[in-house]
């Protein structure tokens, strides 16, 4: 192990699917503000959609999303009935019809819900909305309670993408997590949907989770390629159990190190590029012909909530409790708690709990994080000069810098900053030179790599 990368891979530092970073929200932007910016909209500009569920069927002990144990299903129907009043009242909020060119359900588990309310949902979408005619419509799934019905029904519904969380394929470790899905289960599941018209296919792969080895997670980047997903999604468990009471579960000595986790990080790269995809930004592959890698060569790829994507859309609504959006104004997050969230929407209020308008600096800064995030690469003054910023700008993130640039992990030669191939996995330590919120911010952020 590089006893340089070591030694920054220990240091954490947030992960910039949005800048100023969501411990930055506040309750200044509440319901008013929210609809002052959706009045704003432009209606020719195609927008995205979020659509969240924190229903889980099953609990898994790693997960730190809002999540809630669906142990009956009347509280997910109810949950449905409220999510499609917060559809309409959404779309009414907004200056005309729109159209949508990219929607994507999360969760927890968008198929706890029933395929009758999963359609039912989807057809007040498109009674409200328009699709552009190469719209990417994608929904979260778990293997474990997939059915064949469900897996048709998203396939009939017009779905273009599914995304699987297989994690890792080892017994022990799946046992560790409280997430046992042998590799014929979720080749099952892809096959299903592949049959029901499903054409693109993500896996998302943690390494850093316990008993869990550099040979294990390359056993299970090969049973993951033989399955042919286009997409795949590297991940480094983040062990925040002062946030996810569920991952108290977790045994920590059984953990891997700082040093054990880089090499699984680097480990699992390697294998699946031997597999034939595409390193895509800090933590993504695709296959080449995917359009994700296709953007990644064309300088449009973006990042948002939903990691790595090639949406180019400026406003994302998003709809559910918890669910987080944006516009060209700022940030806007839901109210967490489920019972509360549908109080609201039940009243006719957009459930809105904190957000974060932008002011120029933080466009500045954002695009500058987003496209060193998604290249590896920025021109500091090119973006500077689009914002309207002062020659220059950038000398306190080139200072924060000095330290990773004598260690040969980026370059910085005037507002040019770019990762060396040895410093690409420390691309988010790099991005936080330019965060101006993050010396005073007191949230705890997970470990690098």
């Amino acid at each position: 192990m590089d006893p340089v990368i070591d030694r920054y891979a220990r240091r954490a530092s947030p992960r910039y699917t949005s800048y100023p970073t969501a411990p930055h929200f506040s309750k200044d932007v509440d319901e008013a503000c929210y609809r002052d910016w959706l009045a704003a909209l432009d209606p020719s500009e195609p927008i995205s959609l979020y659509l969240h569920v924190p229903f889980c069927r099953q609990m898994c002990w790693y997960c730190g999303c809002n999540m809630k144990l669906a142990a009956r299903y009347d509280p997910v129907a109810d949950y449905a009935r409220s999510l499609g009043k917060e559809i309409a009242l959404t779309a009414d909020a907004l200056p005309g019809r729109m159209k949508v060119s990219h929607l994507h359900w999360g969760g927890g588990t968008p198929t706890a819900l029933s395929p009758d309310d999963l359609a039912a949902l989807m057809a007040k979408v498109r009674t409200r909305w328009d699709f552009t005619e190469n719209a990417e419509i994608a929904i979260e799934s778990d293997p474990r309670t997939l059915t064949p019905e469900m897996a048709a029904r998203i396939g009939a519904l017009g779905f273009t993408r599914a995304s699987f969380g297989v994690q890792e394929f080892d017994l022990k470790v799946q046992q560790a997590i409280n997430r046992v899905q042998p590799p014929a289960m979720v080749r099952r599941s892809v096959e299903d949907l592949r049959a029901g018209g499903v054409a693109g296919i993500n896996f998302d792969l943690i390494y850093g989770l316990p008993h869990q080895t550099v040979e294990s997670l390359i056993e299970t980047v090969k049973l993951s390629a033989d399955m042919r997903p286009d997409r795949v999604a590297l991940f480094g468990y983040a062990h925040v159990p002062w946030m996810a009471k569920n991952q108290r579960m977790i045994e920590e000595s059984a953990l891997p190190g700082a040093e054990e986790r880089a090499a699984q990080a680097s480990a699992a790269a390697e294998a699946l590029a031997a597999e034939g995809y595409v390193a895509i930004g800090l933590d993504h592959f695709a296959l080449p012909e995917d359009d994700l890698a296709r953007a990644a060569r064309e300088g449009r790829l973006r990042r948002n909530f939903q990691g790595y994507t090639t949406d180019q859309a400026e406003t994302l609504l998003g709809m559910g409790a918890t669910s987080i959006g944006r516009t060209p104004a700022g940030y806007l997050q839901n109210i967490a708690e489920t019972g509360a969230w549908a109080r609201a929407v039940d009243a006719g209020h957009l459930p809105v709990a904190k957000g974060r308008a932008f002011i120029d600096e933080d466009r500045l800064r954002g695009a500058v994080i987003e496209r060193l995030m998604c290249d590896g690469h920025v021109d500091a003054d090119i973006i500077g000069a689009k914002y309207g910023a002062p020659a220059g700008w950038w000398h306190d993130a080139a200072d924060a810098l000095a330290e990773m640039q004598a260690d040969g992990l980026v370059s910085v030669t005037g507002g040019q900053v770019a990762m060396t191939e040895r410093g690409r996995p420390l691309v988010r330590l790099a991005a936080a030179a330019f965060d101006t919120y993050l010396a005073q911010s007191t949230a705890r952020h997970s470990v690098a790599v």
